[in-house]
């Protein structure tokens, strides 16, 4: 978490005067036709098999509310349960793999077989050896039990042990937490930086820390939940701008300026702007440069 100064944002005012154009590889209609075609004749089918198995015609293996429990809150949304079972069912052996490796790289699974179309599944004894791992947490390759990472985290075990056992405040701060902070700082150009163990509790316990009530958050509508709770918790005014959109961004910034806090019109203690470097989820990067991370101090325009 770093925060860069106002004097440092305005110098590359330049980069942002261009029109902001983001283009994608459009679908190919065919493909676009042909899916929209495939998920209409599997929800007919899906509410041709609900009606067999209204009527005792066809075994329902997935869960369902109890009769005695009609009176409560249903625990299954209806749609929801209607995808799964006829849907997703069909498509199930794609996820949820076994594997019998380190998942990393490339990983060994477990093969499998349905004799029941995907509802149960039986280990034929086989193994499907160096599938490419496309779905893990594994970034930077701490999962591997071999090489350069594996190395340093034994090292680093002999030295400091498996862990702290206390908060930094007390007496868990290490060299390396210092070592790590500071270079962070300087890859990034900015005074210091605080370093923190866990992602989702970085953005959700920090935010209310930066803004409360009388600030405004300017959010990007793809930001990562962690990101939306810490605002909510905050107590400040939630505004959400187009995704990756400078041009949308400028636009609310320039009214939360110009007229402040509704009803009163005072203006704003504070304005934080909240978007990510990386948006996992997408398949494209961001192309901010020094918006990201910063505190706009509105007394300087009043």
């Amino acid at each position: 978490l770093g925060c860069v100064p106002w004097d440092r944002l305005t110098t590359n005012a330049s980069l942002y005067n261009k029109v902001f154009v983001e283009q994608f590889e459009e679908t190919p209609l065919l493909v676009a036709v042909l899916t929209y075609m495939g998920y209409g004749i599997l929800t007919i089918f899906g509410y041709l098999r609900d009606f067999l198995r209204h009527w005792g015609m066809e075994k329902c293996h997935v869960a369902r509310e109890r009769e005695e429990q009609k009176d409560f809150v249903p625990l299954y949304q209806d749609f929801e349960n209607f995808y799964t079972r006829n849907l997703y069912m069909r498509i199930r052996d794609n996820w949820n793999r076994p594997i019998c490796s380190v998942p990393g790289a490339k990983m060994d699974l477990l093969e499998r077989a349905s004799k029941d179309y995907n509802w149960t599944f039986q280990h034929t004894g086989k193994l499907v050896k160096d599938v490419i791992n496309m779905g893990s947490y594994n970034y930077l390759g701490f999962a591997e039990n071999t090489g350069r990472c594996a190395d340093a985290a034994t090292e680093s075990t002999h030295h400091y042990g498996i862990g702290v056992g206390s908060t930094r405040y007390e007496m868990g701060n290490l060299d390396i937490h210092e070592e790590l902070e500071q270079l962070v700082a300087r890859f990034l150009g900015v005074e210091s930086s605080m370093a923190f163990g866990m992602g989702f509790a970085t953005n959700s316990m920090n935010i209310p820390a930066l803004a409360g009530k009388g600030c405004l958050i300017l959010s990007d509508e793809l930001n990562h939940a962690s990101l939306v709770l810490g605002a909510r918790l905050s107590g400040s005014i939630i505004r959400v701008f187009k995704h990756n959109n400078m041009v949308s961004l400028e636009k609310l910034l320039r009214d939360a300026i110009v007229h402040g806090q509704p009803r009163t019109r005072r203006p704003w203690k504070k304005i934080l702007i909240l978007v990510e470097g990386i948006y996992r989820y997408c398949t494209f990067f961001k192309r901010y440069h020094m918006i990201s991370g910063f505190l706009l101090n509105v007394n300087e325009f009043q």
